[in-house]
């Protein structure tokens, strides 16, 4: 029996929840109907945060302020330079306030403090980047067309943008979005979840302060029935740009089908990470360990397919368990933890199941695989799963928790096949000295992000997607703020116009 871990009551346990309002037309509000949400501490279990519920009223207020900030506000208008300053402005608040951002995200989502500070930092970085996007963002000329023609090709805003975000990045991966719309001159709508909605109130406060005009970002707090629905179904939304679990994002996608709305979306992943003979096994060993256990395995990207050369499997295995064994799990205060709470006690008896009937199927459970007994809080012990095989819910199905499945090959033909045995294909990872055999695994993966010999890196300048039912289209990358942008020919002709169609 694994001793009880002693969570730290932090001074916020002690103080009333901080309250938030909806953010409406550069306005904070109240729900007309006077509902509230309430987020308890998932590491902690006090509440943190209470938040105006919104519902289809505030749902139509907000859409009808990013629609005339669209159509008759500056922000589409401006120069790009200008709307780069803005964007520029925003990263430096974020960074300044990083501390007190990092520390909500830690309270609300269950994540280690160290690990939040981390992905603030990042998204001061991805705000950065987008500025520059914003100045760069251009059509084209063709010349080409004859002495008389000239053709031109803008690129536009494509007006309202629905913003839709999990509970597991909160900060981030509304920073993966917003800012690309914002640079390409979009207003938005913006949900987080109802679990971890208070940084990205935060980030509204923020915009506000950096100069970003009334109803171009708009924030709503409230459950996906009430106001995630709306939000994709709205006819005056242009585009919805969705991170969340497949399923919703089916939801969505039939959502829209009526009204044919452009539709990005980031959604599950069952990511391997392939182990051959020849590779840095010390370096492949920490990145496994990495891979299954950062952010609690609540990660999209989580490298929850372990897949080894036979060779090597039973000592390479003892040497991830020997590091798993050292992954500090506890409060998600302490800058030394690196293993925080799982979302809540739902999330966390679904992951257990999972775990309860891979074992029943036959599976091993080499490490962990129970829940850790606390003072407060849901904490699960990093859990490594043997003798899987490929078609079992462990190896196809999205965990979203802690726990390792692994799997063996001896071939190459036989590893990519289970790496691409899975309905997602949003990354991948291939561990060997050999270019030729990483080559071989890279071009063969059907996955949006490989990574070689190193695993889990992401930078701003990198398109992020995946291929099958990972999602559709790319966050980041120098396109990303081309995603929410219209493309218009325009075609000039110069003289007298010849060759009449009659007469």
């Amino acid at each position: 029996m694994n001793a009880a871990l002693k969570i730290s009551m932090p001074a916020e346990a002690a103080a009333a929840p901080k309250a938030y309002k909806l953010l409406i037309d550069g306005k904070h509000v109240d729900a007309r109907d006077g509902r509230v949400l309430e987020r308890r501490s998932p590491g902690h279990g006090f509440t943190v945060s209470h938040y105006a519920q919104a519902g289809e009223a505030e749902v139509e207020a907000a859409m009808q302020a990013a629609h005339k900030a669209f159509e008759t506000g500056p922000w589409p208008r401006m120069k790009a330079a200008e709307r780069a300053a803005i964007l520029l402005k925003a990263a430096d608040l974020i960074e300044a306030r990083l501390e007190g951002i990092a520390r909500l995200d830690a309270l609300e989502s269950g994540k280690p403090i160290a690990q939040a500070r981390g992905e603030i930092g990042g998204a001061v970085d991805i705000w950065r980047y987008a500025a520059s996007l914003a100045r760069t963002l251009h059509g084209e000329s063709y010349a080409n067309l004859g002495d008389t023609m000239l053709g031109v090709v803008l690129r536009e805003p494509i007006g309202v943008v629905s913003i839709i975000t999990p509970w597991n990045f909160p900060f981030l991966i509304v920073s993966q979005k917003l800012p690309f719309a914002l640079a390409a001159g979009c207003t938005a709508v913006v949900k987080p979840s109802e679990m971890t909605s208070a940084s990205t109130f935060v980030l509204g406060d923020i915009l506000i302060e950096a100069g970003l005009p009334a109803g171009v970002v708009n924030i709503l707090a409230g459950l996906g029935s009430d106001v995630g629905a709306p939000m994709v179904s709205h006819p005056l939304v242009e585009m919805v740009s969705f991170t969340g679990s497949t399923r919703v994002g089916k939801m969505t996608m039939a959502s829209v089908s009526n009204s044919l709305k452009k539709v990005s979306m980031e959604l599950g992943g069952k990511n391997g990470q392939i182990v051959f003979p020849d590779a840095d096994l010390a370096a492949a060993a920490d990145a496994a360990v990495f891979g299954g256990f950062f952010n609690a395995g609540e990660c999209c990207n989580a490298g929850s397919r372990l897949i080894v050369h036979e060779a090597i499997a039973d000592d390479f295995l003892a040497a991830v368990k020997a590091l798993a064994a050292k992954v500090t799990v506890g409060d998600p205060l302490d800058d030394l933890t690196k293993v925080g709470a799982m979302i809540s006690s739902d999330h966390l008896a679904k992951v257990t199941d999972y775990v309860t009937a891979a074992a029943s199927d036959g599976v091993s459970i080499y490490s962990g695989g129970a829940q850790l007994p606390s003072n407060a809080g849901h904490y699960l012990d990093p859990t490594i799963l043997r003798n899987v095989t490929e078609n079992m819910a462990v190896a196809r199905e999205e965990v979203f928790g802690p726990v390792l499945s692994v799997l063996t090959f001896e071939t190459i033909e036989k590893a990519l096949h289970i790496a691409n045995n899975t309905p997602y294909g949003l990354s991948a990872g291939v561990w060997s000295a050999s270019i030729d055999t990483c080559m071989s695994v890279a071009r063969g993966v059907r996955s949006g992000t490989v990574w070689v010999n190193t695993f889990m890196e992401g930078y701003p300048e990198l398109p992020f997607g995946g291929y099958k039912q990972s999602g559709l289209g790319r966050e980041l990358g120098k396109r990303a703020v081309e995603d929410y942008t219209e493309e218009k020919t325009i075609q000039f002709h110069r003289g007298q116009r010849t060759g009449w169609w009659v007469g």
